[in-house]
């Protein structure tokens, strides 16, 4: 049997991470993908767009990332839940304080997913744009995600979301 290679190695403290979750990625592409992925977010580039990312991580367009995020088999559930409890288990039992954050951004035009005409928090009024809301954890002032949803008006007047709390 032939051995699988192993991924590229990036950033340490990135590989380190992500490792913690090389279990739900059968194929090493894939992982290096996730890998990049994180590079870029926390890379200085002004637009975290997949090709403004590929070009940081060194490939030569997005199209891998775009494949990745588009094809890949993995379980965004089972990530979800590795991810909660490596804050749990980081936090052990210090206090926390929940912060439940709504977010809007306007926005023009239609062709970014969840745009719609709808209340703006932040702008106070209506506008097109897109709302999301999103449950912190914040511990001497270290923020850790916890839950984030986008929100999206459905026939002008209902909000639409799948906003589930964590059973972990």
């Amino acid at each position: 049997m032939v051995e699988p290679r192993a991924a590229v190695p990036t950033v340490a403290f990135v590989d380190e991470y992500c490792q913690t979750y090389r279990n739900l990625f059968a194929d090493v592409r894939n992982f290096e993908a996730f890998k990049f992925l994180h590079l870029g977010m926390i890379a200085e580039i002004p637009r975290k767009s997949l090709p403004a990312i590929a070009r940081v991580v060194g490939l030569e367009d997005g199209q891998e990332l775009h494949h990745f995020l588009r094809d890949t088999p993995w379980d965004v559930k089972a990530f979800h839940q590795m991810r909660l409890w490596l804050i749990k288990v980081s936090l052990g039992e210090t206090p926390i304080v929940l912060c439940i954050d709504e977010t809007g951004d306007e926005k023009k035009g239609t062709s970014t997913d969840y745009v719609a005409k709808q209340y703006i928090g932040n702008l106070g009024r209506t506008a097109n744009g897109i709302v999301s809301v999103n449950a912190y954890a914040v511990v001497e002032q270290i923020t850790y995600p916890l839950v984030s949803k986008s929100l999206n008006l459905v026939n002008g007047s209902k909000m639409k979301s799948n906003i589930r709390p964590s059973r972990s």
